[in-house]
């Protein structure tokens, strides 16, 4: 048989499109994939075959009718456990809501469906989605397929462990600190966190969020290729009236200057030599393509990491605190405790004063991102974590958190951000990100993909 998990997205809607191959051929081969190797990724934790392979039929009669099946036409893709998918439970990785069964799709799944992608399971996140680890006491332990000593990251874990094994070609992951461009970093693929507004988002099930993951949760594509990314994140985008923050955008933004911003230890960040490696080596094969870097100092980053967790912490403070008690998974409660070290008294004055800071702090990396239209830095100060480091100590948690302060920060001020992969070391992958001003993810993908092309190409691998 042939193996179409092999193929990217972008491949896959060529080949349906034109008749070539069968959207149900396609999800078949997916199917069987998923079942040969979930077992041992856990990536998984929903399986759906009978409405896939409904849906996968549905694409082939338009395709036979002359209709437009949409972008992703018979492209597999896996969704994160915590968005609502009608009929299924939204469990966020917890035995709490393990029966909060959603009556109506999240945007998201509505504009996958509508784009002609073919939903395949949903993907596991640790319980609250609240590390760079994916493990919980409902669905269990995912690990990372190129290398099962290391995290495949979190809290999107399961959607780039998927990904990488060929399980979709495309996952939907969320990030509101890196959840989605860290398991991207991790598992060697490539994912993009978009801008606030960009991509709809509600849970129906679910009363809406505090203040503080309004303005910094978003939801975004993890994949093989930077083509890939593009199609996921334009077929999520579509517009859903149920999303009052969702904003239109322009499909001809201004051109700008290339002229890109090399920061290799952000607020003196202390970085390992794997990472400046990829970073230097990312920069020339900016340059040979044609931009300007220059080595500078970025705004603030390490106070917008703290004013972050103050927020997320101040919101935990008055309501989810109780939740993490009652649902006693181990690593949520030790990672809660951590956390709260950073921030152990909230006040009203403090989160109302955090809130002002972040206007300022915006205002300041919109100017910077003017002057250079692309920041690339650090995805994370160390290669990818051996698995389940954050919860060995407080001593571990410590390194883990102040590696990832890019991931905490940027999202603070509400940029885009994209993880390339650049290649691995042995088997350990790595790679940089990229950061561009609000709802210019288009230069995100243009630099992006100059960097990959410079790159060994990306394909889904059997478990190591």
């Amino acid at each position: 048989m042939t193996e179409y998990w092999q193929l990217n997205a972008s491949e896959i809607v060529k080949k349906v499109s034109r008749g070539e191959i069968s959207a149900w051929e396609v999800t078949q081969n997916h199917l069987l994939r998923l079942q040969e190797i979930n077992p041992t990724i856990n990536a998984v934790v929903q399986e759906m075959p009978d409405e896939a392979l409904a849906a996968a039929e549905n694409v082939d009669n338009q395709i036979k009718n002359g209709e437009s099946p949409g972008p992703l036409a018979g492209v597999p893709v896996t969704v994160k456990v915590n968005i609502d998918q009608k009929g299924f439970p939204n469990t966020n990785g917890l035995r709490l809501q393990k029966d909060l069964i959603a009556q109506q799709d999240h945007p998201v799944v509505t504009n996958l469906r509508k784009a002609g992608a073919i939903i395949i399971g949903r993907t596991n996140t640790p319980a609250f989605s609240m590390r760079w680890f994916t493990r919980n006491s409902l669905h269990g332990h995912t690990l990372n397929p190129r290398n099962s000593t290391l995290t495949p990251g979190g809290s999107s874990g399961g959607a780039a462990s998927a990904v990488a094994a060929g399980i979709g070609a495309i996952g939907h992951g969320t990030d509101i600190a890196g959840s989605i461009r860290y398991p991207a970093y991790a598992c060697g693929l490539h994912g993009i966190r978009p801008t606030l507004g960009r991509v709809p988002a509600v849970n129906l099930s679910l009363p809406d969020r505090h203040i503080g993951a309004q303005l910094t949760a978003v939801s975004g594509p993890i994949a093989r290729s930077i083509a890939d990314l593009k199609l996921g994140l334009e077929s999520m985008s579509a517009a859903s009236e149920l999303d009052p923050w969702w904003t239109p955008i322009s499909d001809s933004p201004a051109p700008v200057a290339k002229q890109a911003a090399l920061c290799l230890s952000p607020d003196e960040l202390e970085i390992t030599t794997e990472v400046e490696s990829a970073l230097r080596a990312s920069a020339q094969q900016l340059q040979d393509a044609g931009w300007t870097v220059t080595e500078v100092e970025t705004p603030p980053m390490r106070e917008a990491m703290h004013l972050q967790l103050l927020m997320w912490m101040s919101e935990y403070h008055y309501s989810g605190g109780v939740a993490i008690e009652q649902e006693d998974d181990p690593d949520a409660k030790f990672v809660y405790s951590q956390l709260r070290e950073f921030c152990p008294n909230p006040t009203l004055e403090s989160f109302m004063a955090a809130l002002q800071r972040r206007v300022t702090l915006a205002r300041e990396w919109e100017q910077f991102l003017h002057q250079y239209p692309i920041l690339l830095c650090p995805v994370s100060a160390e290669p990818p974590f051996p698995d389940q480091l954050d919860v060995e100590s407080p001593a571990a948690f410590q390194r883990v958190a102040e590696a990832q302060m890019t991931q905490i920060a940027l999202p603070f001020m509400g940029m885009p951000g994209l993880t390339v992969t650049t290649g691995s070391n042995g088997n350990t992958p790595i790679g940089v990100q990229l950061v561009a001003a609000r709802f210019r993810e288009d230069v995100l993908f243009e630099a992006g993909s100059e960097i990959e092309s410079r790159n060994p190409a990306v394909v889904a691998t059997d478990p190591i």
